[in-house]
């Protein structure tokens, strides 16, 4: 049998970290990729131990561009590639003037090209599958403008779009495109305490990656090209009107900025 292998970014914690272990239940061998000093040699060891698949560790860091173009030779010179899950992405909360040029880079570097690079170079090797899927992680955000996250919000409409588009392209091929679209979830220790700051909205709204990652890939496999996870909070953004939502979900950030600033 062809010796396949799914690639999953930002797999060391949160999301990434969750479809590592959902693929690995299902007997498919895995090329993880994170920065570095992630502990992701030992996860992919536990991987292996625990499911009897193949497991390798690529440490990189995706928003240069010239890493990007690395890893997708590496790749396409040792696995044959059936799944890419496009899950690496950061945001931030910041009033835009006082962003540096780093952390805007950084986002649309991140969110952006390395989505649609990393896309680009494997798609190739995808094509030689009989059937492959591509999976691009985006999120609520994509839906509406905020202000004091202005870059994160545009770089996630971007993912939506970018993969709607290659969708319709490639409909006809072997190769099956998706986008997630996520809420909130608990990924890490500052996710939580965001989560459990906004109120009880946010936390009755929340999502357990393990779950959402499960929904994702048995999603994947019913061929939905659109998956949303959180069908309430994607209902009350849809219903809303630009000119209520915007205001409001820009009241909340900057709420939640000051709070952080007077703990700061």
């Amino acid at each position: 049998m062809e010796e396949t292998y799914a690639v999953i970014t930002g797999a060391s914690q949160g999301l990434g970290k969750s479809f590592a272990y959902e693929l690995a239940r299902r007997k498919i061998n895995l090329v993880l990729i994170s920065l570095p000093d992630q502990r992701l040699s030992a996860l992919c060891a536990d991987l292996q131990d625990q499911f009897g698949i193949k497991a390798h560790a690529c440490e990189t860091d995706l928003s240069k561009k010239e890493s990007i173009l690395s890893v997708a030779e590496w790749i396409n010179s040792q696995f044959d590639v059936c799944m890419l899950i496009n899950n690496a992405g950061v945001g931030g909360t910041k009033k835009f003037e006082d962003a540096s040029t780093g952390y805007i880079d950084t986002i649309i570097q991140l969110n952006v090209l390395a989505t649609a690079l990393l896309t680009h170079q494997l798609l190739p090797n995808l094509h030689k599958r009989t059937k492959a899927y591509i999976l691009n992680v985006s999120s609520l955000a994509a839906f509406s403008p905020i202000g004091y996250k202005t870059v994160y919000p545009a770089s996630k409409a971007f993912v939506h779009s970018f993969s709607r588009g290659l969708y319709q392209e490639l409909k006809n091929t072997n190769v099956f495109v998706s986008v997630v679209n996520p809420g909130p979830m608990k990924t890490n220790e500052d996710s939580t305490r965001r989560i459990e700051a906004q109120g009880f909205f946010a936390r009755i709204t929340s999502l357990n990656p393990d779950k959402v990652a499960q929904y994702c890939i048995r999603q994947l496999e019913k061929r939905d090209s659109v998956i949303m996870v959180n069908h309430f909070s994607w209902l009350f953004l849809s219903l809303l009107p630009i000119w209520v939502k915007l205001p409001m979900l820009t009241n909340k950030i900057r709420k939640e900025l000051h709070t952080e600033q007077q703990v700061g």
